[in-house]
């Protein structure tokens, strides 16, 4: 506990504080939040849209600007992970199990509750689609790209530790170490806490439904006492997890992961609708590219009554910007070698296409069953949300042991989730070590998970309540990210001499490459001529022989 710093404490003192509040007195917490969520989500919503669709403009900027050449790093240096690793890290840190969650609950959510369609209709259909593309898609990614470049930037390329913090020294210099710098570091200590502590809340909720649907007898089971025990295995093996450090526990899960939800998504698009799905998936994407700005800057205005665009999009919104900061550190951990252009590429692109074929398989299916009396929709609206993926699964063969594979999966996912955080949090919390001590991820996993189970034994609302708080914290995150953007292109001016010696790199190259292409012309001409003479002298042999004979 040497290395931990006064950020260690002051979070824990917060977060315990927070905790105590939501357990004595969960109605009054969840009352104050939802009341400070609703101000912003009515009076402030602008500011979210505005926000995320400008992190996608500068994530566009950088890949097309010169400074897409800039090295995370040293200029030779080479990155420390294969693209299917790093890509693995990406999706399990990102939102996998959001994936796995909403993958048929949104898109069937949508169809019965649309956006401006009728409901249950073809438009409806075609709409849900569009929107759980749009809300998964590259605005979300964009606003994780935009926090991971930036502090990538900083701690691979100009030394400085892998702190929040430290990405504002090229704006208030020194006041970095002060308190300023800490209250920034514990902001996104908090941040990281409570948005782990609610997805891990929530995620032992779905792995409980899961395993009771698998196992009706253990519906006989104290629930709450069926939740903290999951909870308790799942902490268990996040934090050995943990321990065992990032290149083999989390690599190893987070590759495990990826071929798991591959494996499962192959199944449901080989052995159900794959003509249907693979035509939603091609319309999906015409419609998300031609409404792409339409639905960014959307609101409400004109129809007060409705409150769609506020309960989904801004919701979203604010739920990745409160999560960019977690996911964020994390991805700018296992990114040191890349280019700037590969890196906005690689975290906006790849992600972002997978998750709209993820939703087409999964959101096209369920669809697809739900119009031919599958009943879907009606077992989600009767077991919760979670159920909506379980309902679609018995609509195919082997529908136990792959609803089983399914909860490992969910499992696994969360184990890697909750075992990044603590990577994170001690990273934040030990001046920016990179491989904190187990002894520091260790509290950190035990606060994170304690808290999620202290609140759903608790109180449901006392949950409910954290999770608004988290998301209420997005705001004044959405502005911090604005200024790390500043930050990053007042230091990003100084690369000059960086990409001018680049350019002249590439000049010479061209060059080069420009007189390699010349001598080739050169010889190959000669090489004509050589072939002529040759031909000529060997018809005058032949025509000399001739006259002999």
């Amino acid at each position: 506990m040497k290395q931990t710093t006064s950020v260690f404490y002051i979070s824990v003192i917060v977060a315990l504080a927070f905790i105590f509040w939501g357990v004595v007195f969960p109605e009054n917490m969840l009352n104050v939040t939802e009341r400070i969520q609703g101000f912003i989500s009515t009076e402030l919503g602008w500011f979210y849209l505005l926000s995320a669709t400008f992190y996608v403009a500068v994530g566009i900027y950088l890949i097309v600007s010169p400074f897409g050449s800039i090295r995370l790093g040293k200029p030779d240096e080479k990155p420390e992970y294969t693209y299917l690793t790093w890509f693995a890290f990406l999706f399990t840190a990102g939102m996998g199990i959001g994936l796995v969650f909403w993958g048929s609950a949104e898109p069937l959510s949508h169809y019965f509750t649309p956006a401006s369609a009728d409901p249950a209709t073809q438009q409806a259909a075609a709409e849900a689609m569009r929107y759980s593309i749009f809300h998964w898609g590259i605005h979300p990614w964009a606003i994780y790209a935009v926090v991971a470049l930036t502090l990538a930037y900083f701690q691979y390329r100009k030394d400085e530790p892998a702190l929040f913090s430290s990405t504002f020294r090229p704006l208030i210099g020194h006041r970095v170490t002060g308190p300023i710098g800490k209250t920034i570091d514990v902001f996104v200590v908090f941040a990281t806490i409570f948005g782990t502590a609610t997805s891990l809340g929530f995620g032992a909720a779905q792995i409980t439904a899961g395993l009771i649907y698998l196992f009706p007898s253990l519906e006989s089971i104290n629930y709450n006492l069926f939740q903290i025990v999951v909870i308790v295995i799942v902490t268990i093996l996040f934090s050995i997890s943990a321990m065992t450090g990032i290149d083999k526990g989390i690599r190893i899960l987070s590759n495990l992961n990826v071929r798991l939800a591959i494996l499962l998504m192959a199944f449901v698009l080989l052995l159900g609708p794959t003509s249907y799905i693979m035509g939603v998936f091609t319309q999906g994407i015409g419609s998300y590219v031609q409404n792409f700005f339409g639905m960014s800057f959307s609101m409400d205005v004109y129809d007060p009554d409705s409150s769609w665009v506020q309960d989904w999009t801004l919701f979203y919104w604010a739920w990745w910007i409160s999560w960019s900061p977690f996911v964020g550190a994390f991805i700018a951990r296992v990114s040191r070698g890349r280019t700037i252009r590969e890196f906005v590429i690689g975290v906006i692109a790849l992600p972002s296409l997978f998750g709209a074929f993820w939703f087409s398989v999964f959101g096209g299916s369920s669809i697809y069953f739900e119009n031919r009396g599958g009943g879907l929709y009606e077992q989600m609206d009767a077991g919760g949300t979670e159920m909506a993926l379980f309902a679609l699964l018995e609509q195919f063969p082997l529908t136990f042991f792959v609803a089983l594979i399914t909860v490992l999966l969910i499992a696994s996912f969360f184990i890697t989730s909750a075992d990044s955080a603590t990577v994170v949090l001690g990273m934040q919390t030990t001046g920016g070590n990179l491989n904190p001590p187990n002894a520091v991820k260790l509290i950190w996993g035990l606060i994170i998970a304690g808290t999620a189970g202290v609140l759903l034994v608790t109180s449901e609302e006392g949950l409910d309540a954290l999770q608004t708080a988290s998301i209420i914290g997005a705001f004044p995150f959405a502005i911090i990210i604005i200024l790390m953007i500043v930050s990053l292109f007042k230091e990003l001016r100084n690369e000059k001499e960086t990409l001018n010696v680049n350019r002249e790199r590439l000049r010479q190259e061209r060059l080069a490459l420009r007189n390699d292409r010349e001598r080739v012309k050169r010889e190959q001409q000669l090489l004509k001529k050589e072939r002529r003479r040759l031909q000529k002298n060997n018809e005058e042999m032949e025509s000399n022989k001739k006259k002999k004979n």
